[in-house]
């Protein structure tokens, strides 16, 4: 019976470890694509991919661009603006709370925050 009970935690033991490893690679998030150098932040308020980037993050780009240009859509009807205006404000906001490092593109130009 502990024969068992020894197979069966080590058995859980290494599921655990072969989760915890193979999971993150497929668990990308903005946090980690911007600080791994996959993803950086525009001055229009979109996110692109900064100079030397693989592809790896692009579908989350895509994805977070639509809903930030949704939100950014809500914002300039509700105030009379127009997208760029509300990117322009949005990327200010965006770019304060950016940790050193992070990718930015400024007026073309990709720089390290």
């Amino acid at each position: 019976m502990r024969t068992i009970q020894r197979i069966a935690s080590k058995t859980a033991l290494l599921i655990m470890l072969a989760l915890s490893i193979t999971l993150p690679a497929y668990a990308l998030d903005l946090d980690t694509a911007r600080s791994s150098g996959l993803a950086g932040e525009v001055d229009n308020g979109l996110l692109a991919l900064p100079p030397g980037a693989s592809t790896a993050a692009q579908e989350l780009i895509t994805t977070i661009n639509n809903s930030r240009r949704a939100e950014y859509a809500k914002v300039a009807a509700q105030n009379n603006l127009t997208l760029d205006v509300v990117g322009a404000m949005m990327y200010e906001k965006i770019y304060s709370r950016l940790p050193a490092g992070t990718w930015v593109q400024v007026r073309g130009n990709w720089v390290k925050k």
